[in-house]
């Protein structure tokens, strides 16, 4: 008896032990969100590669590091505190801009940036990942090995969310608590496998401009979507097919098969509070869908 209560208070005390974690945990973790997230107004030449690796030094470190990965030919550095030794050229001017950018606070005016300021892919895809985990954290388990399935007759297989690296937190744009996710937990998206055996249409998809989750699907109310878009909230269904080499009875015929199909998956997004949009690669295409129903969102795909 003694044996059995002795072994069954030691796993409560490691549960707890692992529930949460530490202080010194959650900081580092801060500070690496933190890391990016400052990283991201800047432009970067290896697409953010260097800073998503180094996020969990400290950011004096992460721009040593990476100073050589930045864009010098867009990016100018000014001495605006008078902290930084003044230099002009050569050794000097490296110096003076490590200096100023690893500074604690960059003063306004040190940093500035010439042109539109593009999000580093992998800075990106760190900061999405992290979004969608803590936005919702009961997903956080498949990424771990749980199996998730999809509602739909026609999806009778087990797919595996995308291993997401570790340590790539920042603030949950929605608090876990949230009543609304409580009751839609179906709403909640979920990344997937893509169906194997078409390989452009794969591509293409991933080609979304601001897809959150390049190489997968997304599960959303039990429909697997080519794309989403965290930042607008809008889940995208990608057509690759040939349109514009078909009769235009034949395209009309085309369209009217699947016109059912995609108004269910308007009214799934919209149900979840999705935006939804049909991408497709001809000018025909767009036309025919447009006059079968005026109501649904079409994009001519100009990327593939």
């Amino acid at each position: 008896m003694r044996l059995r209560a002795s072994a069954a208070l030691l796993l409560f005390l490691s549960a707890c032990a692992t529930s949460a974690p530490s202080p010194a945990e959650r900081a580092s973790r801060n500070s690496r969100i933190a890391n990016l997230q400052r990283a991201a107004a800047l432009p970067w030449t290896d697409g953010g590669r260097c800073v998503v690796r180094e996020a969990s030094q400290s950011w004096p470190v992460l721009a040593e590091r990476c100073y050589r990965a930045l864009d010098h030919d867009r990016i100018e550095f000014h001495d605006t505190a008078g902290r930084c030794a003044v230099a002009s050229v050569g050794a000097g001017a490296v110096g003076l801009g490590f200096c100023v950018l690893a500074a604690p606070e960059i003063a306004v005016g040190a940093v500035i940036v010439l042109g539109v300021v593009v999000v580093g892919v992998a800075i990106k895809e760190a900061l999405d990942a992290y979004e969608l985990r803590h936005a919702y954290p009961e997903e956080a388990g498949t990424s771990r090995g749980t199996k998730v399935a999809s509602r739909e007759a026609d999806a009778q297989r087990k797919p595996k969310l995308k291993p997401e690296p570790a340590g790539q937190d920042w603030q949950p744009p929605v608090p876990p608590e949230s009543p609304e996710r409580e009751r839609h937990p179906e709403c909640r998206p979920v990344p997937v496998r893509h169906w194997g055996g078409n390989d452009p249409h794969n591509e293409c998809a991933d080609k979304i401009p601001n897809n959150s989750f390049p190489g997968w699907d997304v599960l959303v109310n039990g429909k697997n979507f080519d794309g989403l878009v965290l930042m607008t909230r809008t889940l995208w269904d990608v057509k690759t097919d040939d349109f514009e080499r078909q009769t235009p009875r034949s395209q009309r015929f085309f369209v009217r098969m699947k016109l059912s199909e995609l108004r269910r998956e308007a009214k799934l997004a919209r149900d979840c509070g999705y935006h939804f949009v049909i991408g497709v690669r001809s000018a025909a295409h767009k036309a025919v869908l447009f006059d079968a129903d005026p109501t649904l969102k079409v994009v001519i795909m100009d990327w593939c």
